[in-house]
């Protein structure tokens, strides 16, 4: 007998979890606070990342946050504000930023984003899809010396975990991209990473879905749960109640709102971040992150797309013009000739990444509640990860043999 189930949140992470759940043959409804066409799914950089295998709680980031945190055009900008579920959060943040915990979390990292980027792969080579999906490999382009052995530690180490990596020269940037004039020292190249254009894979995505008999409730928020014996009976909507066999909560940042309801603890940040598209030719071939900005360059389809910024302020979609800014400045400072428009930069969008303590995101059930799987806490890696946690979350509520172990995902464990 085929499962009814409903997904709550229509970004990457519930597209792909539906997508794996209607292949298996079940009664698949998404419903979403939303129109569906905005968000960290559509603002992202677009990467398939094998290269971020150090979890965002590395113990480094600790001390450049604290230098960065009040400096509103920083990297990392913390809003100053009196937030009891902030500090808690924050404080599991530091307890698990060790070195221990990022050594045990680099293979389950790698693996996880191997098993992503292959099954990318497979849906862009089956007949259905027809999305952009390059695999160029990913430059860490870096202007000081200090920067750029800090880099080539982590490229070593990416070494030792089977990845193709090189330390280059700015001579050997300029052969792959003969078309920018860079102002770096070098970079570390990974070749293992891929890059998408967002809009164009959720959007056909979406269309396959409908085909395929998914019901999508759009523009409906999701406002009560109701919960007896530890089973989800009904979700109540703004609309109307949702009853299924199972239910899938992948609402990114507003997940831990929801689990609330059930008397479930899940500590989740929304890290905002922003895009800025230009249209005109920038002659950009290779994607980048430009490390001491900490801002990330991606060639799309039709435009190039600079993002970054992780913005800890709650949730909200305001922009802040000095962080589009400081984005736009950091991209002009690598690339010179390079100018981002006033038009272009009044255009920046922003889309929240919902960040867990120990940069590991929330996969499987609590013991809290049977019917219920979370896919949420993603950070910056949804969606690198969006295929592999879809055909995770399936093979949860299946009860088939998991590809992946999701213990160290457990929405119940302890920081």
């Amino acid at each position: 007998m085929s499962k009814k189930v409903l997904v709550i949140g229509g970004g990457i992470i519930g597209l792909c979890s539906a997508y794996y759940l209607n292949q298996e043959g079940c009664d698949v409804t998404v419903v979403d606070q939303t129109n569906m066409d905005s968000g960290a799914s559509h603002v992202n950089a677009g990467y398939i990342t094998p290269s971020h295998f150090i979890s965002l709680a590395a113990p480094g980031i600790i001390t450049k946050g604290i230098k960065w945190m009040f400096n509103s055009a920083s990297p990392l900008y913390v809003k100053p504000r009196l937030d009891l579920e902030f500090f808690k959060w924050a404080l599991n943040f530091k307890r698990s930023a060790t070195k221990e915990k990022v050594e045990a979390s680099i293979p389950i990292l790698r693996d996880f984003s191997l098993l992503s980027r292959d099954l990318y792969k497979d849906l862009k080579q089956s007949d259905t899809f027809k999305f952009h999906f390059e695999r160029k490999g990913l430059l860490m382009c870096y202007k000081t010396d200090k920067v750029g052995e800090e880099e080539w530690e982590v490229g070593k180490r990416g070494i030792q975990e089977g990845f193709g990596v090189k330390h280059l020269s700015k001579q050997e940037v300029d052969v792959l991209e003969p078309h920018v004039n860079m102002d770096i020292k070098g970079a570390v190249y990974y070749d293992c990473d891929a890059h998408m254009t967002p809009n164009n894979f959720m959007q056909e995505m979406m269309l396959h879905l409908k085909t395929k008999g998914v019901t999508f409730f759009k523009n409906e928020k999701v406002k009560d749960i109701e919960v007896s014996n530890s089973v989800i009976k009904s979700v109540i909507t703004d609309k109307q109640n949702l009853k299924a066999d199972e239910v899938v909560l992948a609402a990114g940042s507003w997940s831990s709102l929801m689990t609330k309801k059930l008397g479930l603890n899940i500590p989740l940040q929304a890290g905002k971040g922003y895009r800025i598209d230009v249209e005109k030719k920038t002659g950009i071939c290779y994607p980048a992150i430009l490390c001491e900005a900490r801002a990330a360059v991606t060639p799309m389809e039709g435009f190039t797309r600079f993002a970054g910024t992780m913005e800890l302020s709650g949730i909200n979609h305001d922009i802040n013009p000095k962080r589009v800014e400081a984005i736009a400045k950091a991209v002009q400072s690598y690339y010179r000739g390079l100018n981002i428009s006033n038009e272009d930069k009044n255009a920046a969008q922003c889309g929240l990444r919902p960040c867990t303590p120990d940069g590991l995101p929330y996969i499987g059930k609590s013991s809290r509640c049977s019917n219920l799987t979370i896919a949420a806490g993603h950070a910056m890696m949804g969606w690198s990860l969006g295929p592999a946690t879809g055909k995770l979350v399936s093979e949860v509520i299946l009860d088939k043999k998991l590809t992946l172990k999701i213990q160290p995902f457990s929405p119940d464990r302890k920081f």
